[in-house]
């Protein structure tokens, strides 16, 4: 590139004499620059004048589908594991709430013991149905708009969470239910609440308590699923090692 400008320059001065001194003036400020200066500049030119390509719509689609399914894989993972309810104080499942009057008379009939065998029970059916939860998810995670792609995208740390729940909670507690149902069986929840349930019915004078134990763990473990799903999200959106994939980085970089 220098000996250009120095040949071009050269045969400027040879053939008009008048503007020499406007010449070397200008080969002088050109050859200060040098070699490297000028590779600089013309490198810094070519890329203002491309930056960054833009995100096609089937990229945000692509990534934010990629997000949720990482997102469900991991939270399932983590649930339906041993202890991956009970001992986690953010989704553990307690004593029904609107039965407190049977665990706490229960309790104070020394039947504490097989009150906490029945919770532990609950959130090993929990644990059971989230094995089963990860297809669930991941079929419920179906086609979506761009107009949704890109609010979602530019939303807040739990849009897609939230567009998931929102467009999907109908038909996974329609198939999550018997999934929890097999659960509860499977663990012997009812083994455990039968003897509670029935010792405190048979108090004189006490208002009879049964709670639907299927709909109660079915809508706490789903509410646990949509916790760990949306910090996976949000883990994926703030943190760069949480995109695994090449669309996520692309996506969400």
């Amino acid at each position: 590139m220098c000996l250009m400008f120095g040949f071009l320059i050269f045969e400027i001065e040879f053939n008009q004499r008048k503007m020499k001194k406007t010449i070397i003036i200008t080969i002088a400020s050109v050859l200060l620059i040098g070699c490297a200066e000028m590779n600089t500049i013309l490198k810094d030119i070519d890329t203002t004048s491309t930056g960054p390509v833009p995100l096609t719509n089937i990229e945000v689609i692509k990534g934010l589908k990629e997000a949720l399914s990482v997102g469900t894989n991991n939270s399932t993972s983590l649930t339906s594991k041993l202890d991956g309810f009970y001992k986690n104080p953010e989704i553990f499942i307690p004593f029904p709430p609107e039965a407190i009057k049977v665990k706490n008379t229960i309790e104070d009939l020394g039947m504490k013991s097989q009150v906490d065998k029945f919770v532990m029970t609950m959130n090993r059916s929990a644990e059971t149905a989230s094995k089963k939860a990860a297809p669930i998810f991941i079929n419920a995670i179906t086609s979506m708009s761009i107009a949704d792609g890109f609010a979602i995208l530019k939303g807040s740390d739990n849009a897609a969470t939230n567009y998931l729940k929102e467009k999907t909670s109908g038909q996974l507690r329609t198939e999550f239910n018997p999934v929890v149902r097999n659960a509860i069986s499977e663990v012997e929840v009812t083994k455990y609440w039968n003897p509670v349930i029935n010792t405190y019915n048979k108090i004189p004078f006490i208002d009879k308590q049964n709670p639907n134990l299927e709909d109660y763990i079915t809508t706490k473990a789903m509410d646990g699923l949509f916790l760990m799903i949306e910090k996976e999200e949000k883990q994926i959106r703030k943190d760069p090692l949480a995109r695994v994939t090449d669309i996520l980085k692309r996506v969400f970089g």
